[in-house]
């Protein structure tokens, strides 16, 4: 029994090395002149805390962008007046119409009043190094297509540090090499990179108006017009601090996407994540089995674990080292948040984000 332990530990272990793939954007340092002109994108729906810190951030590029739009998506507190401020283009989101979700709504208005050739569109809780948009944009030239980044998570309080494992499968669904040819394929919808043509060509955000999963719906849609997508780990240009708002809007943000965003996937994929998800949480049960025959080769997949998840740290987020050591926190609020995204979808057939109901189209089940 215990062999058969140690070998699903190992299977799990490996797993995560082959969906794992360190697909960072290579830097460009210092100035240079794009193919086109660029314009930047900021859907913000009460952003005041983040807008601050990616505004900053814009004004600061070794390339910088040739205009920055930022639509008001109905905020209540000072979003409008930081993005003003910030000498941005303002634009207050119009009122929502029927069959469309807020943030898809407020993209597309964005896009309409931008002129540039290439359009960046960043969510605002997005943070970049200096030489972020430079790099982004010859990365765009070399791939083609669209491209998206999943952000470096930079995290401040403990809640924060919660989202691990769900930063750690985040990565593994976009970087796998099975998603690479998946006619589904999804892009990271809080930053991305796409010329006005391709994104024009394929219908832009009103052939996805109703999804809740935009950015998933959106990386198949350029599929679907053969246009290539390609998907990158931010580490070291790219960052975002996700939910410094609170723990309920960090519940609230994972259990809008956890259940939706499996239906794209691969079914490789998938099985690829269930073995290490089993692995990890076998691995974690070491604690209950303390004084049997079973706790050697639990602790030592307990160490495997941990070793990985340092590793893929470094690329993938800041969680400390308290988080690293004792994972079986994330992975109990991986579980929970998982459960409750299950409710919201199968059973109410609507999810909560930022104040609005949104309803789950389709008949979607687990």
């Amino acid at each position: 029994m215990e062999a058969l332990v140690l070998g699903l530990l190992t299977v799990g272990c490996l797993a995560g090395f082959v969906l794992f793939r360190r697909r960072t954007i290579p830097p460009v340092r210092g100035r240079t002149a794009g193919p086109g002109r660029l314009s930047v994108v900021i859907p913000a729906r009460n952003e005041e805390a983040n807008l601050p810190h990616l505004l900053r951030s814009l004004r600061a590029q070794s390339c910088p962008p040739w205009e920055i739009i930022v639509v008001n998506d109905g905020s209540t507190d000072r979003t409008r007046e930081i993005a003003e401020s910030y000498g941005c283009m303002v634009l207050d989101s119009p009122e929502l119409p029927e069959g469309w979700t807020g943030k898809n709504w407020a993209v597309w208005n964005g896009y309409r009043r931008s002129s540039g050739d290439l359009i960046a569109f960043l969510d605002a809780d997005i943070r970049l190094a200096p030489d972020a948009l430079a790099s982004l944009i010859a990365a765009r030239e070399r791939a083609g297509g669209a491209i998206s980044v999943v952000p470096f998570h930079e995290t401040g309080k403990f809640y924060e540090k919660l989202a691990l494992i769900f930063n750690v499968l985040g990565v593994f669904v976009f970087t796998s090499f099975l998603e690479r040819t998946n006619p589904r394929q999804g892009l990271y919808g809080s930053c991305i990179v796409v010329s006005r043509d391709d994104y024009e060509r394929m219908g832009g955000h009103a052939s996805v108006r109703s999804e809740v999963m935009d950015d998933l719906s959106l990386g198949a849609r350029f599929v679907a017009a053969g246009i290539p997508v390609a998907n990158f780990i931010g580490a070291g240009l790219v960052s975002f601090r996700m939910y410094p708002q609170g723990i309920r809007s960090e519940i609230e943000g994972f259990a809008k996407s956890a259940v939706l965003g499996t239906s794209p996937i691969r079914p490789g994929t998938i099985a690829l994540i269930a073995a290490w998800i089993a692995g990890l949480i076998a691995s974690e049960s070491f604690f209950a089995f303390l004084g049997r025959s079973w706790a050697v080769p639990l602790a030592a997949g307990y160490l495997l674990y941990t070793l990985q998840i340092v590793y893929f740290s470094r690329y993938i987020g800041r969680f400390g080292g308290v988080m690293l050591a004792f994972h079986p926190l994330s992975t109990l609020f991986f579980l929970f948040v998982m459960a409750h995204s299950a409710y919201q979808v199968v059973l109410r057939r609507q999810v909560v984000w930022k104040g609005r109901q949104i309803k789950v189209g389709g008949k979607f089940s687990l």
